[in-house]
């Protein structure tokens, strides 16, 4: 993890941190899409997703067509609400559920789809590192 930690910590700084009291978004989102972590990285969060009902907008994210959108309400059925993955990023995060739940409704269908340009999630998980955090700044940074 300490390749990890390092890429999160300069992706961080390069965002400014947690200005203004703000969660740390990148760092979040990248934690809980990385290989190695205890629900499964990006191919786990997704397939908690799809078992959660929301298998046709993850399945538009991934493809070359456009995405569905998803509200922050599904998000929050489909990852556990309060006792799972949600609870525990809304936690980290210092946010309510309703919160975590709409940020990621918003981050993840364009996350998911930059990292799937052709159409098919990558075979080692969320891709490099790098393009993680680099996905995850661009469009906190927008």
């Amino acid at each position: 993890m300490g390749l990890l930690d390092s890429v999160l910590g300069a992706a961080t700084q390069a965002l400014g941190g947690q200005q203004g009291g703000n969660p740390d978004w990148v760092g979040l989102v990248s934690g809980l899409l990385a290989n190695g972590t205890a629900h499964g990285g990006l191919a786990g969060v997704l397939q908690q997703l799809e078992a959660g009902g929301l298998g046709q907008q993850v399945q538009s994210w991934i493809s070359t067509g456009g995405n569905l959108p998803v509200s922050g309400e599904q998000i929050t059925a489909a990852l556990g609400g309060a006792g799972g993955l949600l609870g525990q990023l809304a936690q980290q995060a210092g946010v309510s559920h309703a919160e975590a739940g709409q940020q990621l409704s918003q981050l993840l269908p364009q996350i998911v789809d930059h990292l799937t340009p052709g159409g098919q999630l990558p075979a080692g998980g969320a891709g490099g590192l790098g393009e993680l955090t680099s996905v995850l700044g661009a469009l906190l940074n927008r």
